[in-house]
């Protein structure tokens, strides 16, 4: 089957260079990942990714008029990943979140911030009073 531009295939790393990793594909052709085409990520150095010899999927890119393929995993990668969203039941999300009536909800959220105030207010006060006045500071002199 020949090798066309789209298509996902298997391959297992040939070789490993500094700026990314040749693949050997079926039928005996190698092509090129560039490493910035191995991961989402910033990639320092392609051996923490990828060793020789390890199979890949790859998805070709383009294939050039000498023959050259090009070749990326993290677009094989992407697509093998589900697009559709996950199922919420909203309803019973709702129903979890209802433990009381509104009163009692918003009773619990009031004493809540009440106490949250009083925290806050003891912190700032704790910090004016801890440090040093400039008043002082200057009366001293």
């Amino acid at each position: 089957m020949p090798i066309e531009e789209g298509m996902i295939v298997d391959g297992i790393v040939a070789n490993i260079t500094k700026f990314g990793a040749f693949v050997q594909l079926s039928g005996g052709k190698t092509g090129l990942v560039h490493i910035s085409e191995i991961a989402d990520t910033y990639i320092k150095d392609i051996n923490s990714y990828l060793k020789e010899k390890q199979a890949v999927r790859v998805k070709v890119l383009n294939i050039d008029r000498d023959g050259k393929i090009n070749l990326s995993i993290k677009q094989a990668q992407t697509i093998k990943k589900s697009t559709k969203p996950a199922e919420i039941d909203w309803q019973q999300e709702f129903k979890k979140n209802q433990s009381g009536s509104f009163e009692d909800r918003l009773s619990k959220f009031m004493k809540e911030s009440e106490e949250r105030l009083q925290e806050f207010m003891k912190n700032r006060e704790s910090k004016r009073s801890g440090g040093y006045s400039r008043k002082g500071d200057i009366a001293q002199r």
